[in-house]
């Protein structure tokens, strides 16, 4: 599409400001968080149960842009469990594991990092003082074609590169949206790195490899914007982050990659507003303690009331119109810029 045109569509595309419907459900997500119930949650573990622990609460609240709210109590009850948390390195080799028993709930993942360091940081916290050991995680576990995977056994192929596009975007939005101005040398490399891998996968492309061949049918659904995210991937999602990028490191990003995504989403949105197509949760189960106190078979995976809201299907979604307007504007000022 020549530039011209797309600059028509952005312009003609209006910027429709939804009204906010969530009142009721937010007041009692913010009541959960402040009480003792919440707490005892927390202490018992910071991540689990998905999706109704305090953890998922505060990525809903994150995600609308009222995490701000959020009771200050449970803010630093969230740092103690993560500085408590009794790993605190992403385990590739066996002998990388501490001494002592261990469960798949000891250890975090490269989307959880990256999604709590951008909650905290919303939230007014200083992560790097705070929580020092999370944005190092970043490069630490960077592939040499610029993503993460939150599979271990990723990291252990020697004849192909499996990375994985939901194991990189959180990272990449965490260090490119939510750090200082003034990053350190390898942040930035970091971040082009990781751009870079966006660009060769084009925003829409699964893994070419047969170690992530899986994510090859995941990528179908991609076009179809999600909310909340979580730690999925959308189209809409990674645009918004590489033209973000692009603004912020003065460099170009290719037309044939960022054009067609583009192109579909007005399209596919004339009006402006955006539609939740899709559930990125859909049929996930989760780990709850038993009786007993241990970790037992998984289960479906619980819900509440602000979540269902906020990600219903068939309607204009508030939210991720805001994401949609953003991005036409950082589009159209690189159109003029010269770096689409």
């Amino acid at each position: 599409m020549p530039q011209e045109k797309l600059k028509q569509l952005l312009q003609k595309n209006p910027n429709p400001d939804l009204p906010f419907e969530f009142g009721d459900e937010l007041r009692e997500s913010l009541r959960y968080l402040g009480s003792a119930e919440a707490i005892t949650s927390l202490e018992a573990d910071i991540y689990w149960p998905k999706w109704d622990s305090p953890w998922w609460h505060l990525a809903v609240l994150f995600e609308m842009g009222e995490v701000q709210r959020a009771p200050e109590s449970i803010i630093q009850a969230m740092l103690k469990g993560l500085e408590k948390f009794p790993v605190k390195i992403f385990p590739i080799q066996p002998e990388e594991w501490p001494p002592g028993p261990h469960r798949p709930n000891e250890v975090q993942c490269h989307c959880a990092i990256g999604s709590m360091y951008q909650i905290l940081a919303a939230a007014g916290v200083d992560v790097d003082h705070k929580a020092a050991w999370l944005k190092p995680w970043f490069n630490r576990y960077q592939m040499k074609d610029g993503g993460l995977n939150c599979d271990e056994t990723a990291y252990q192929q020697r004849d192909e590169c499996p990375s994985s596009m939901v194991g990189t975007i959180a990272p990449f939005e965490a260090v490119l949206f939510h750090s200082p101005a003034n990053q350190q040398s390898e942040e930035l490399l970091f971040l082009d790195r990781a751009a870079n891998f966006l660009i060769r996968r084009g925003l829409t492309q699964g893994s070419d490899t047969r170690h992530n061949a899986a994510e090859r049918n995941s990528a179908k659904l991609w076009p179809r914007v999600t909310f909340p995210r979580f730690y999925f991937y959308d189209t809409l999602r990674g645009l918004h982050a590489l033209l973000k990028w692009s603004e912020f490191r003065n460099a170009p990003v290719p037309a044939e990659v960022v054009v067609p995504v583009l192109e579909a989403l007005l399209l596919k949105f004339p009006d402006g507003a955006v539609t939740n197509e899709r559930h990125g949760f859909a049929e996930t189960t989760t780990r709850i303690k038993d009786a007993e106190g241990e970790w037992g078979k998984r289960k479906p995976a619980l819900f509440y009331p602000l979540l269902n809201r906020v990600s219903e299907l068939g309607k204009p979604n508030r939210y991720l119109t805001r994401q949609f307007q953003d991005t036409k504007a950082r589009a159209l000022r690189l159109i003029e810029r010269g770096l689409i």
